[in-house]
């Protein structure tokens, strides 16, 4: 079944270079922008775009769907892989760049009491 458009869980956005991403909030679609699952348990017809900002409104076509798309299982498996492979990455990075801003907050408390500089 193609990407529901009007699902509550469906989002689109496009980007200044012309790029346009769609894809299913809940992770649901592992074959996005081409399909949703036949039978998609958490499919909730969109009712209202509240405080939303619309471009255009037309959603620009989808691409046409890779000859692959919907006969091999290993697609929705190796994404997820993917996925967990940035998940486990990500508290890592995290740890870094807090360090790095409470150095930079240690320096800069350092240097508030000298009057001439570094």
């Amino acid at each position: 079944m193609a990407m529901r458009q009007d699902c509550k869980h469906f989002q689109s956005r496009t980007y200044p270079s012309g790029d346009t991403v769609r894809k299913c909030a809940l992770d649901l679609a592992p074959e996005a922008p081409w399909n949703c699952p036949a039978e998609c348990p958490k499919f909730e017809r969109r009712l209202a775009d509240v405080n939303w900002r619309h471009g255009t409104l037309i959603t620009p076509s989808t691409p046409a769907a890779p000859d692959s798309v919907g006969e091999d299982p290993s697609i929705a498996a190796l994404l997820d892989e993917a996925e967990n492979i940035i998940n486990d990455a990500g508290p890592e990075i995290r740890e870094e760049v807090d360090a790095q801003r409470a150095d930079e907050l240690r320096r800069a408390k350092r240097r508030k009491w000298w009057p001439f500089g570094k």
